[in-house]
């Protein structure tokens, strides 16, 4: 429907409601009921709060950075001073290598790279299409690649459980570390986005993709120190708070709390130093960032709505009901690729990987035991799928995330990815089928 119609809350609370009343039992009072109370969960939920509160402060912190001078004096170095970028091709590749060396955590991986591509792209007549992609294809399968984050953290968990059921045994890192190897859809995506990128292919959606704000020459003004020290004041806000959130263990931190105690951070120090630098008077800092939040409100909707279509999703067992077919009479040879097929069905149709992973891993390998099959390539297969749709699902928060960081238009930025994201996912069903009969 938002494919179509263009209209992305409409579209989102129109399944949020059907859902309701598939699972209220067609009753229009029991459903109204519900949704007053999905409203009243999903605002008192520490973390969607904190996720929320996040998005808000990110736009005063993005807004400050461009009303401060700071981004078109970092272009400016970049592209005059140190000749680093000369041509759209270096723009989307310094874009890339920024999703690659900042893994630590998804959302501020996408914030970063596209607080840098933005100008870039723009200075150099680059869609935010385009940089929406690169962004987005190098936040979710590089955070499943190098997994010291989140991702780790909790396939650990998964995995550490079934060798403690004497599904499987030895090491949960050597399990983890041979399934990641194996991850095809993670490493194909951002194989696809380099030559993407190195080629300028445009397929489908991406040829008629708007080239917006163009400018015609990057002009000499600001400091990049305005826009550089925000964003070492974000990187290195992250891993000190997933370090005490963690209590010292970076993987173990909250990763809600870290970006949202990052971000407030970010700003305080942003606007004591403009202050003192004489940038802008701590009055002007604070109604800048108000203007900033207030453009980051229709974005915060539709991650608002989406959160609660995760959560219908939840209560209607959509994840257990498509792992159930799972059970149907399979090949040993062809499970992993069934297994990511559905897990990428499953992401796709939910938003996340991380509940992908959740349902499927305690599924996916007591099949792979009692059918002898590959479990590292069925792993694999779990988490090649649950990134698919984290990568490109139009209610993945990464997703809504890139959107945002980029300025592209939501639906746009679905519809111009989804070719790419296929193409990977075709390569990858493949791949698992043919390691299946190689096993």
């Amino acid at each position: 429907m938002a494919l179509l119609t263009k209209r992305v809350l409409v579209s989102l609370f129109a399944g949020i409601l059907v859902g309701e009343i598939i699972i209220n039992n067609y009753s229009i009072v029991a459903t109204l009921h519900a949704l007053v109370d999905l409203s009243i969960l999903l605002f008192t939920t520490p973390w969607i709060l904190k996720t929320f509160g996040f998005m808000l402060l990110m736009g005063a912190v993005m807004h400050l950075m461009e009303r401060s001078g700071g981004v078109n004096g970092f272009v400016y170095m970049l592209s005059h001073k140190l000749a680093v970028v000369k041509s759209d091709r270096a723009a989307l590749l310094l874009v890339y290598i920024i999703g690659i060396v900042i893994f630590i955590e998804t959302s501020i991986t996408v914030l970063i790279a596209g607080a840098v591509g933005r100008p870039l792209c723009d200075a150099h007549s680059i869609s935010r299409a385009k940089l929406a992609y690169v962004c987005d294809s190098t936040s979710a399968p590089v955070g499943s690649i190098l997994m010291f984050n989140g991702y780790g953290a909790l396939m650990l968990g998964l995995i550490t459980a079934q060798t403690s059921l004497g599904f499987m045994g030895g090491e949960s890192v050597e399990w983890l570390i041979e399934a990641v190897m194996l991850n095809f859809y993670s490493i194909f995506a951002l194989m696809v986005t380099f030559f993407v990128i190195w080629f300028k292919i445009d397929i489908g959606p991406m040829r008629q993709a708007v080239v917006k704000h163009e400018i015609s020459a990057i002009e000499e003004g600001g400091h990049p120190l305005y826009m550089i020290v925000p964003i070492l004041l974000m990187v290195g806000g992250v891993f000190l708070f997933l370090y005490i959130t963690g209590e010292g263990n970076i993987l173990k931190g909250s990763g809600s709390s870290s970006i949202f105690y990052t971000m407030i951070m970010t700003l305080t120090l942003m606007g004591l130093f403009f202050a003192f630098k004489k940038v802008m008077p701590i009055k002007e800092v604070v109604m800048e960032s108000v203007r900033g939040m207030r453009s980051m409100i229709g974005i915060t909707s539709i991650l608002f709505f989406a959160f609660a279509i995760g959560q219908v999703t939840s209560d209607m067992h959509t994840g257990v009901y498509l792992a159930s077919y799972v059970n149907a009479v399979l090949s040993p040879a062809w499970l992993a690729a069934a297994v990511f097929l559905l897990a990428a069905v499953m992401s796709f149709s939910t938003g996340t990987s991380w509940g992908t992973f959740s349902i499927m891993v305690p599924i996916a390998i007591p099949l792979a035991v009692a059918m002898d099959a590959d479990i590292a390539l069925v792993l694999g297969a779990v988490i090649s799928g649950g990134v698919f749709g984290d990568h490109c699902s139009p209610i993945s928060d990464t997703t809504i995330i890139s959107s945002m960081a980029t300025g592209c238009e939501h639906v746009e930025h679905v519809k111009t990815q989804l070719p790419y994201a296929l193409f990977s996912g075709l390569i990858a069903f493949l791949l698992f089928a043919i390691f299946g009969m190689v096993h």
